[in-house]
């Protein structure tokens, strides 16, 4: 008697992630999402014969790289992000929040690419072509070989691909396209699978630079199934703050060049353009030293940003004295509150404490805590810090200052920007009372070992000491 073929077991699926379990569950183990559980077909287990090659294998230093040489997009930002510019038949996956200026930074690239006399296709699944056009005309982004498309079947996107044949394509979004004798409705896991697969076949097939807009969660992770991120070859996130124009381009995922670069754009009713020197959105220059302020230098990926930090101490009426920030890490900010209370002398426990940043900066890594103390210490004290000094710094739980990455290149910014001044951490092992000082280009940099010995040089101290800036002439 033969023997009979197993049964096939039930597979459940997450709907939001498409992680999958054997049983049924409550709550998916991947994504913690509530009730997106649910059966699926199993799908059918057989052996997959050998089949004829589309090319065959060559040596590696015989396989030719002219056709994936970096061209430009038309947008530098977007060309320091990517490595170079774009590559033939790579695959980017664009996410970011609803109205961030997606679809106007790629009507953009698009339109650069076709004024470069090389055709662009741009497929709209949210909007009608009508719709596209209004903002064209508003942008000045209408060039002749700029080709739109409102669809959102995955066989008629291919249909248009074949017969317009881009050089560039966009589709706006993945989540849109539904792909027809695929289960589930478009955004669903196994249709951003199957779209995303075609898509990205084509675009190898063809040699063709496709960009898909990604949505995302309400966490800011890119919403679908993870192997949508694992299909393409780079993966790129839009930030920016409602609030402000400034927006961010940053690399999650590139396989032809750098995941440390930053693209600055600034967004307005014209359109979007492209932010090369950034830091004076982040600082204010005052007519006058003002008490609480003090300028930190950041790094985003590899480039260097100045960004302003403001801090105002009032004597609180409540209970429980307030705790606000903007811009800043409130755990960190509380942390160098509980450092200047316990090593640098100041009583802040019964006052009111609002911390932020100019320009709608974010300062998250703990180089930018050296200047957090100094405009905390400023504003408490109603002393300004001499003008012209930036600070950079991290600051231990025992008062030390410690070294931060990349300090000559922060160095070089803010000598670059016309500081005078800059208060850095000592070299480890250094056991000199006095500042150490150095030059660089012209910029004059002082070295101290803890955040006491630093606000005591700017003379913001409960107890300030003879500090080389108290009989300089420049101050």
């Amino acid at each position: 008697m033969s023997k009979a073929a197993p049964k096939p077991r039930p597979v459940f699926r997450c709907s939001e992630c498409g992680w999958e379990t054997v049983k049924w569950v409550g709550r998916c183990g991947e994504c913690q999402a509530w009730g997106s559980v649910a059966e699926v077909a199993a799908a059918p287990v057989g052996r997959t014969p050998a089949a004829p090659v589309t090319a065959k294998a060559v040596p590696i230093g015989e396989v030719s790289v002219e056709q994936s040489a970096y061209r430009s997009s038309g947008v530098p930002e977007l060309d320091r992000v990517l490595g170079g510019g774009l590559v033939p038949g790579a695959v980017i996956l664009l996410a970011g929040e609803p109205g961030v200026g997606k679809s106007t930074l790629l009507l953009e690239v698009a339109a650069q690419t076709a004024r470069y006399q090389r055709r662009a296709l741009y497929v709209s699944g949210e909007e009608s072509a009508s719709q596209v056009r209004l903002r064209a005309d508003r942008t000045g982004a209408v060039q002749p070989e700029l080709y739109l498309a409102a669809e959102t079947d995955l066989g008629a996107v291919l249909t248009h691909i074949e017969e317009a044949k881009p050089a560039l394509l966009v589709v706006d979004s993945v989540q849109t396209i539904g792909a027809s004798g695929v289960d589930g409705v478009p955004g669903g896991v196994s249709q951003v699978k199957e779209v995303a697969a075609a898509l990205v076949r084509t675009a190898k097939t063809h040699n063709i630079t496709t960009v898909l807009v990604g949505h995302v969660t309400k966490d800011g992770t890119i919403a679908g199934p993870r192997v949508l991120e694992h299909l393409v070859d780079v993966v790129l996130h839009f930030e920016g703050d409602r609030n402000s124009r400034f927006r961010m381009v940053r690399a999650m995922k590139n396989r032809f060049g750098p995941v440390d670069e930053v693209g600055c754009f600034d967004l307005s009713s014209d359109g979007i353009t492209a932010v090369t020197d950034p830091t004076g959105l982040f600082v204010e220059r005052h007519h006058q030293p003002v008490a609480g302020t003090c300028v930190a230098v950041t790094m985003e990926g590899r480039r260097p940003l100045l960004a302003e930090v403001q801090a105002l101490v009032t004597q609180s009426a409540l209970d429980k004295p307030r705790r606000t920030t903007s811009g800043l890490d409130g755990s960190r900010v509380a942390m160098v509150l509980a450092v200047l209370q316990r090593h640098c002398g100041y009583a802040l426990a019964a006052r009111d404490i609002f911390a932020s940043t100019v320009g709608g900066a974010r300062l998250s890594e703990p180089a930018s805590d050296l200047a957090v103390a100094v405009a905390l210490a400023s504003a408490d004290s109603g002393t300004p810090a001499p003008p012209g000094v930036v600070a950079m710094g991290e600051i231990g739980l025992a008062g030390e200052l410690r070294r931060v990455r990349d300090l000559p290149q922060r160095l070089a910014e803010a000598a670059r920007l016309g500081f005078s001044v800059a208060v850095v951490p000592a070299e480890p092992g250094e056991r000199a009372t006095v500042p150490r000082e150095r030059r660089v280009d012209g910029m004059r940099v002082f070295e101290l070992r803890d955040v006491r010995s630093a606000l005591e040089f700017l003379r913001l101290g409960p107890r300030v000491r003879e500090s080389p800036l108290r009989d300089d002439p420049d101050f």
